[in-house]
């Protein structure tokens, strides 16, 4: 490639052609492509390059806390979680249809990681998305009220098409949690997706929020048209921890006959 095409590519930002352009040149003269065919070959490249590019920026502002796929979850371990259900969800059907998902289940079951791979799944299948956990939603809104600046908060999360909103049930929330999670949930309901995970129950939702009434409305309008997957089984971050300890054991057999009362006695 020469200077001046170099440059005019950079000028008009091609740079997904720019870096393909070479190979392409070989290819064309290898198998004797025609213009049309070598020309729809570069814009491939192209736009390749920039949904890449796109992608990238919208996980970045999503904010998911690790970037987790559906490739990646242990699918064996909570035989409670149906794998076919779960991958007619990556479809993203139920954004397009503005359903909401709520994924109900105790600690460490992979709630988290799966809605955070449906989400880079649904950036991936070019929707917006927007994670935050329960307490970042209170934290966001409590910060901006103060500074005056609620509905440029509110409108961050009523804009993506898919919002998702962690860890409710980890513990009571403070003053007005319930205000903030409704306006949300009313402002999104049969416009956009949310999705929700929770370890505890509905009806402890009220206790959580200190506003039974405010719970309730809650999910009067979340459950309405949402699909409710319950995962049961044990946590996996525990199972990785009893496995971390039965490494250490193998690899020190003196910790073998180390039981609770071990040791000399005075």
């Amino acid at each position: 490639m020469n200077d001046a095409l170099h440059t005019a590519l950079t000028k008009l930002r091609l740079s997904g052609l720019a870096a393909a352009l070479d190979v392409r040149l070989q290819e064309a003269a290898g198998n004797h492509l025609n213009h049309v065919e070598f020309l729809e070959l570069l814009l491939q490249d192209e736009l390749a390059v920039r949904n890449e590019r796109l992608i990238a920026r919208r996980v970045k502002a999503a904010g998911f806390r690790e970037q987790k796929t559906l490739e990646d979850f242990d699918w064996q371990f909570n035989p409670s979680i149906k794998k076919k259900v779960i991958y007619d969800l990556a479809t993203g059907r139920f954004i397009r249809e503005a359903r909401p998902l709520l994924f109900l289940g105790p600690p460490g079951t992979g709630k988290s990681h799966l809605v955070q791979a449906l989400g880079y799944q649904a950036i991936k299948s070019g929707f917006t998305v927007l994670y935050r956990s329960i307490f970042d939603l209170v934290r966001d809104f409590l910060h901006d009220e103060a500074l005056g600046g609620q509905e440029r908060i509110l409108a961050r999360y009523l804009k993506p098409d898919l919002a998702i909103i962690d860890d409710f049930g980890m513990r009571q929330l403070p003053k007005r949690s319930g205000e903030y999670l409704f306006e949300i949930i009313m402002r999104r309901y049969e416009v956009r997706s949310t999705i929700m995970t929770s370890n505890r129950p509905l009806e402890d939702w009220g206790k959580l929020l200190g506003d039974v009434p405010m719970a309730t409305a809650i999910l009067d309008r979340f459950l309405h048209h949402a699909d409710v997957i319950s995962i049961t089984g044990k946590s996996y971050r525990l199972r990785q921890k009893a496995g971390r300890a039965d490494e250490r054991t193998r690899n020190d057999p003196k910790k073998e006959n180390e039981g609770p009362c071990s040791g000399t006695a005075k």
